[in-house]
């Protein structure tokens, strides 16, 4: 145990954010640098090492929390990412993106704030790169197998990895043009800057993974052919299709999906524009989502200069603490959170519902539309004489997605079976219908984290070394049939 007393010492305390006014001025992280190491030994104290650390439960990949916590409140920096990098591939990634259930399910958290487990991992990993702990794993001998992973996101450079390291040679196939997926373009840069994709892609091709950008199976590249090269393929093409909403008015222009607007922001940073070809600047926006996604189009369209920010939400504004009934510890509950996005402005509006957009004559969108709805037999219904509408000159539509790709042949040129929600069909082995292929991450579960991505990634790696070999050394964290952590 770090400190038997630690919880009863210190309070909870977390990373701090930059002043709003300096910060929404520039892409950087929202974070002052250096300000987590002075107090994080005694954050990591507070951990109870408890007899059963619900924290494991919380989290899909099984992090060894306790132990690495132990470690970190005694600044044993080298031993705290060997322990970290045991069950996680990419811990910069989660412990700066990643909702922290583990928090949630944190012992601690029954009568005290909870452990600040993501920052104490983000500072061990950021402590790892620093001292040169982070090097390339290269096997001691190849196994003459050859494994395509389709898609670069989070599950697919975690099982490209995992395969990597286990002998196998492995591609991994992206259609963008830079590795990443939505890490790389969906993820504004003021959340985590790209440098840390860049030197983890620099390890993995030093272990030996190779990388094929702007190639997209099903179009560039078939599918069949694919099959016919490599022993195995693993899927990770994510849930891209995005939920629509067709309503009167969905024509005008201005009107986006958040994944049409975010990677053109991100492609700023990369130096590919001088300005984005879908810019908040001076503009009224509106974004109609109230998740993660919409907070990142909150945040994006501050730093581009819009006039006014204004955020929807069709569902009403969460509580600020858990409900004792509906949402008992340790499951991870869903709270009014105020993210670093939120912090520099705007307007958030819950139970409301769009009803259609107005243009002008130019065919722009200036208007939305909108009234509120209530709960009428277990339906959200509009109220009457609650319409209104307020200013929109660009509207981006953050509500979710609703399955992997299907317009660019790769399902149907596989010939796989989907399930009941439009998702790649898979076994507990992570195998689809077709032999010698294998599914990963929301293209088989649907949307969800990062950490189920990472987690995902790591179990379908095994399931394609022990096809590939007759049996494997690999850990897998879950199965895809575990509902148990559903979050």
């Amino acid at each position: 145990m770090a400190d038997p007393k630690g919880f009863l010492n210190h309070g909870r305390e977390v990373a701090k954010t930059r002043p709003v006014d300096e910060r929404v001025r520039d892409w950087n992280e929202v974070y002052v640098p250096g300000s987590l190491l002075p107090i994080i030994s005694k954050q990591a104290s507070r951990c109870m090492d408890c007899g059963i650390p619900f924290c494991h439960n919380g989290c899909p990949l099984g992090n060894l929390i306790p132990e690495w916590n132990d470690y970190a409140y005694r600044e044993d920096w080298s031993a705290a990412q060997e322990r970290l990098h045991a069950t996680n591939n990419f811990p910069e990634f989660t412990g700066r993106l990643c909702p922290a259930p583990c928090e949630s399910a944190c012992v601690l958290g029954i009568n005290q704030p909870p452990v600040t487990i993501k920052n104490v991992e983000v500072s061990i990993i950021d402590k790892a790169w620093e001292t040169g702990d982070v090097a390339p794993q290269i096997p001691e001998r190849l196994s003459g197998k050859t494994v395509a992973v389709v898609g670069s996101g989070p599950a697919g450079l975690a099982a490209a990895q995992q395969l990597t390291r286990a002998g196998h040679t492995v591609a991994v196939y992206e259609r963008a043009d830079r590795v990443g997926g939505l890490l790389r373009y969906g993820i504004p840069e003021f959340k985590m800057e790209k440098r840390h994709i860049n030197r983890r892609i620099e390890q993995m091709r030093a272990e030996g993974t190779r990388f094929r950008t702007g190639v997209e199976i099903g179009r560039d590249l078939k599918a069949t052919d694919l099959k016919k090269r490599y022993d195995a393929v693993v899927l990770a093409v994510g849930a891209t299709t995005a939920r629509d909403l067709p309503v009167p008015g969905r024509e005008l222009k201005g009107i986006h999906q958040a994944m049409e607007y975010l990677p053109l922001a991100n492609k700023v940073q990369e130096g590919d524009f001088v300005t984005p070809p879908i810019s908040a600047e001076g503009k009224h926006v509106v974004v109609i989502g109230g998740g993660d996604t919409g907070a990142d189009c909150v945040g994006t369209a501050h730093r581009q200069g819009a006039a006014s920010v204004t955020q929807l939400e069709i569902m009403p504004r969460p509580n600020e603490d858990r409900h004792p009934t509906n949402q008992p510890w340790p499951t991870f509950p869903m709270l009014y959170k105020v993210t670093s996005a939120h912090e520099e402005g705007g307007e958030r509006v819950y139970s409301v519902s769009t009803t259609h957009f107005e243009g002008d004559e130019d065919g722009n969108v200036q208007w939305l539309h909108l009234s509120e709805v209530e709960f009428v037999e277990g339906r959200l219904t509009p109220k009457p004489g609650t319409e209104r509408k307020i200013p929109a000159q660009l509207v981006t539509l953050a509500m979710g997605f609703t399955g992997t790709d299907r317009e660019n042949g790769l399902v149907e040129q596989f010939g796989l079976d989907l399930d009941e929600r439009g998702n790649i069909a898979r076994d507990g082995d992570y195998r689809t219908n077709v032999p010698g292929v294998f599914v990963a991450g929301d293209a088989g579960r649907g949307q969800s984290l990062i950490v189920w991505a990472i987690a995902e990634g790591r179990s379908a790696a095994r399931g394609v070394d022990r096809f590939l070999t007759g049996a494997s050394d690999l850990p897998a964290p879950i199965r895809p049939t575990d509902r148990s952590l559903m979050v």
